[in-house]
């Protein structure tokens, strides 16, 4: 395993423990994909690092653990953002008469 891997791996590895975020802002916030961030956490920080991998791995589980319920929020702000945005709509045209 490159060295760069490495390091990515361990500092991707405090940074989740630190602040907990999902690994999509993670993927986010250090420019690599999903899976490279799951593959970095779920497979090559055990062998790295394995306290700090039982430690992520807690995390992962609770954030997949709570999915349905941040895939429901998400939905639903979806649609109050596209039912707030039909009202402002309704709106202007009814002061345009």
């Amino acid at each position: 395993m490159h060295d760069y891997i490495k390091e990515r791996t361990l500092k991707i590895g405090e940074y989740i423990v630190e602040t907990r975020n999902t690994v999509r802002t993670i993927a986010r916030e250090f420019g690599v994909s999903k899976s490279t961030v799951h593959k970095d956490l779920t497979e090559r920080l055990p062998e790295i690092n394995p306290d700090l991998a039982n430690r992520v791995k807690d995390i992962l589980e609770y954030h997949k653990s709570i999915r349905h319920l941040r895939g429901g929020e998400a939905t639903k702000l979806k649609y109050h953002k596209d039912d707030e945005a039909a009202e402002d709509t309704e709106d202007s045209y009814e002061v345009a008469k």
